[in-house]
């Protein structure tokens, strides 16, 4: 297990020296683990005879997520969203400074090849540059988010990406006071987006369900007209489906 978390995205590929070395183990030893985890699927060996993790690793991370439930409450109000905006649906967690994608169902108002960013279930992307990510940031217990991007470096991504932790930290303020959060162009450029939280039964935030568009298609204000009046009630419906209820609200 300590080797497979040795490939970063930063280090996705990496030789037998190089794992030993950052394990301190014998280069023996280190190369007998890599054999079995290769032949167990959990490695794939590169051309230049170096490794990088193989798809079985994906599967256990699809499983884990299947497993919370969070992608089979939520799924049918995906496709809803989807069926009612016409624009890509998806749902993510955090993990530390990181979205994971559980789904995304691609919609019909899309420009092939300029707003698909081949995103898919298990698919992380930074959490301060994207709406979903900003929304799990967000609403981390007591300012957590400080910690979780103490050692974070906020590279430019898109045109317009927050690479300031102060700026960040007011655009997280607002999203708290909004309830949702938006991403204009800084993820990638003409790429936009909108996010609102999903909360489980004890009424703790434990997902963002997203709504993305091309700005070829749509403004960022029109965006967030048009869309958070669907979106925020359906991630209010998967929060239902986990068990939370409002103050107030009756079963």
């Amino acid at each position: 297990m300590a080797i497979l978390t040795c490939f970063t995205a930063q280090r996705p590929i990496m030789g037998i020296s190089d794992l030993a070395e950052e394990l301190e183990m014998s280069r023996s030893t280190t190369h007998r683990y890599v054999c079995t985890l290769a032949a167990l699927g959990y490695l794939e060996q590169s051309t230049s005879r170096k490794y990088r993790l193989g798809l079985r690793v994906t599967d256990l991370g699809i499983t884990a997520m299947s497993a919370t439930g969070l992608r089979e409450h939520a799924r049918p109000f995906l496709q809803e969203l989807r069926q009612r905006t016409g624009y890509t649906s998806a749902l993510a967690i955090l993990d530390g400074a990181e979205i994971i994608y559980v789904e995304r169902l691609l919609g019909a108002q899309r420009i092939r090849g300029r707003d698909e960013l081949d995103l898919r279930p298990g698919s992380r992307l930074p959490a301060y540059c994207t709406a979903m990510g900003k929304v799990l940031l967000a609403h981390v217990p007591a300012n957590g988010h400080r910690q979780v991007l103490a050692d974070e470096s906020l590279q430019k991504r898109g045109p317009n990406t927050i690479t300031s932790k102060k700026a960040l930290q007011h655009e997280l303020d607002e999203v708290v006071a909004a309830g949702f959060a938006v991403n204009d162009e800084e993820l990638a450029a003409e790429l936009l987006a909108i996010a609102a939280p999903v909360r489980n039964g004890g009424g703790d935030i434990v997902a963002a369900v997203g709504l993305s568009a091309n700005s070829c298609v749509i403004e960022l204000s029109a965006l967030v007209d048009a869309l958070e009046p669907h979106l925020v009630p359906m991630a209010d419906l998967v929060s239902a489906r986990l068990g939370y209820r409002q103050t107030g609200e009756r079963h």
